[in-house]
């Protein structure tokens, strides 16, 4: 069961090649702050830009990196099912402890379409499998009797990352499967609502650069500590928001490298922030304490 804090993490570059040096700094980072799990390879990791070869190399350098430390839940999923069930069983073979499958972005499937494609990619493996429901960039969603029908057709399906903003889809999900179906928020913040209805941690972008402190919100929340769960989230509040300013990952990458954690390189079509916006994240990682 996937539960906790869970880093979606970018794709360091360097000269158009995979810069290995930083992925090793930036999961020693996710591990030293206290994370449960990182998920390489996923949107925030620039999936859609690897080619075959990079995606597994970047899945099989964070297994070794990560040497058992915390879990590894490898973004697999695609829109071309043969696809994604390729990368799901080369992600089994690098030694992955499970796969996050995003919902067929462009083609748009329907409800039958998403349940078969979801069904083969189970039946091809053995990794515990979540879901990943992201209908503002896929344009569909997957559906509430979707995600129960898949979780009873098939018992390596076993949670799903809640990323539409709608927080009584949890109440729903777990009203129709129960408190062993893992649900992890994919929107930092909403972190705090999201598991006051019963979500179970979250898959975040902000702990790439605030490790501890989104762990340390979501063991709050965990232990009932909301007050203090509340506090966190009033103080980066305004981080959350401006790290999606600009298209994911052009923000979270621009304040890594502000952080002098890596190179801010991206692959077109993904461009460097705008000089206003830099600004303006900037000034929110100064004034919430990030930056110095």
């Amino acid at each position: 069961m996937f539960t906790g804090t869970y880093t979606a993490i970018v794709t360091p570059f360097k000269n158009g090649k995979i810069d290995e040096a930083a992925l090793e700094r930036l999961v020693n980072f996710q591990i030293d702050g206290g994370v449960d799990g990182v998920v390489p390879v996923g949107t925030t990791g620039e999936s859609p830009t690897l080619d075959y070869e990079e995606h597994i190399q970047v899945i099989a350098q964070t297994v070794k990196f990560v040497a058992g430390r915390v879990k590894v839940l490898a973004g697999t999923g695609g829109n071309s099912t043969s696809e994604a069930i390729y990368l799901t069983q080369e992600a089994e073979k690098a030694g992955a402890d499970g796969s996050l499958q995003v919902a067929p972005y462009y083609n748009k499937p329907t409800q039958e379409g998403l349940f078969q494609h979801f069904h083969a990619i189970a039946r091809a493996t053995s990794l515990p499998l979540m879901l990943y429901s992201i209908p503002g960039r896929c344009g569909i969603e997957i559906a509430v009797d979707t995600v129960e029908r898949l979780a009873h057709d098939s018992v390596n399906i076993v949670g799903i990352k809640e990323a539409g903003g709608v927080p009584d889809r949890v109440t729903q999900i777990r009203r129709a499967l129960g408190s062993n179906y893992s649900i992890m928020c994919g929107d930092d913040g909403l972190t705090l609502p999201f598991m006051a209805l019963g979500a179970q941690g979250v898959i975040s972008v902000a702990s790439n650069i605030i490790p501890r402190e989104v762990s340390n919100l979501v063991k709050a929340m965990q232990m009932d500590k909301t007050a203090v769960a509340l506090k966190l989230h009033e103080r980066f509040h305004q981080l959350f928001k401006d790290l999606f300013i600009e298209t994911n990952p052009m923000p979270i990458k621009a304040a890594l490298n502000m952080l002098g954690m890596m190179d801010e390189e991206l692959r077109l079509p993904l461009v460097p922030m705008s000089v206003g916006n830099r600004a303006k994240l900037m000034e929110t990682l100064t004034a919430c304490g990030v930056l110095k």
